[in-house]
């Protein structure tokens, strides 16, 4: 029963962990969030494999 527990809230603060950093990177935070939470700490290296969209300055 813990351990049912503890993984919910372990896959719950990596999507949260992982929705943020993609916002910071400019990556598509919704499809980050279910990586975190469907895979947990596994899919926290590999946001930083994946492409950035930087800002577009339209001044």
């Amino acid at each position: 029963m813990w351990g049912l527990i503890i993984s919910g809230i372990l896959s719950i603060s990596c999507a949260f962990f992982l929705w943020t950093l993609a916002d910071k990177r400019g990556a598509n935070t919704f499809f980050w969030a279910v990586m975190g939470a469907v895979f947990g700490p596994l899919a926290i290296p590999f946001i930083f494999f994946a492409k950035t969209n930087s800002p577009k300055d339209d001044d």
